[in-house]
């Protein structure tokens, strides 16, 4: 009977430990939530010139860099179930088409750079809107512009990890930006990408202050006089991983400025 009693006492720890782990994963407590990779169905289309590399800027608001390596001709704009309302800016895709007579084996990898509101994107349907290069890179060699031929197409994808290979994460401080608004966006941030939410700390304070989501990829803060260097903290939206950067943006900072800090997240997910 006490044998019996001991094995029913580790049933119910090791229920309660499932218990707490589910809750952690669902609240995003501090357990790390879990990361959806399995191909899903979607659809595509393509903008621009044929051989083009996409949006000039986009609703992300990364302005040039789309223009520029790693960014370039690797972007794409998603429907808003993708876009999240900006949140989901950053977040990297593999994306493949799926008629063996045209498409290659290989999927295209795409970073999330701005979103299509309208047409394919609307009504709640998943879809990509790729650049001219990035589409044309599904096709088997020598069939960009049969590919391209044929609009909208069927294809799957899943979440990949982002790679700037070399580069840390960056806060760009944005134009308008002074000591009561500071704007910054995120740049090159490995892994997940994408961020759920920014904490900001001044010189000589041990309070992290929650920043507002602006739009696309920018988050601001609202106080002042605001005192530098400032410390940034990112949490990532898909599973709350965190990265504070320390005295990242310097005293004496300005806008347009871009501050680049010595550490990034892990390369996966």
């Amino acid at each position: 009977m006490q044998q019996l009693h001991r094995f029913g006492h580790r049933c119910f720890i090791r229920f309660l430990l499932a218990l707490l782990h589910s809750l952690a994963v669902v609240n995003g407590g501090p357990l790390q939530r879990l990361l959806d990779t399995h191909w899903q169905s979607a659809t595509a289309t393509w903008y621009g010139s044929p051989d083009g590399d996409g949006s000039d800027g986009g609703a992300c608001g990364y302005g040039s860099l789309v223009d520029v390596k790693p960014f370039r001709a690797r972007v794409g704009a998603v429907s808003p179930v993708l876009f999240k309302g900006g949140e989901g800016c950053g977040a990297c895709y593999k994306v493949k088409c799926l008629d063996k007579e045209i498409c290659s084996r290989r999927a295209v990898t795409v970073i999330i750079t701005d979103e299509c509101p309208g047409g394919y994107c609307s009504g709640g349907h998943i879809h990509f809107d790729l650049s001219g290069a990035a589409f044309s890179r599904m096709a088997i060699g020598g069939e960009g512009a049969g590919l391209r031929d044929r609009g909208m197409i069927p294809v799957i994808f899943r979440r990949t990890a982002c790679k700037y290979l070399g580069k840390n994460v960056a806060f760009h401080v944005n134009e308008g930006s002074t000591d009561y608004w500071l704007s910054l966006l995120v740049e090159f941030e490995d892994g997940e990408g994408d961020v759920g939410s920014m904490h900001i700390r001044e010189a000589g304070s041990s309070d992290w202050v929650e920043m507002k989501h602006v739009w696309g990829a920018n988050w601001c803060i609202t106080a002042g006089p605001l005192r530098g260097p400032f410390s940034v903290k990112l949490t990532t939206l898909s599973t709350a991983r965190t990265l504070s950067a320390r005295d990242v943006i310097p005293v004496n900072w300005s806008p347009k400025a871009t501050y680049t800090s010595r550490l990034n997240f892990s390369p996966q997910l």
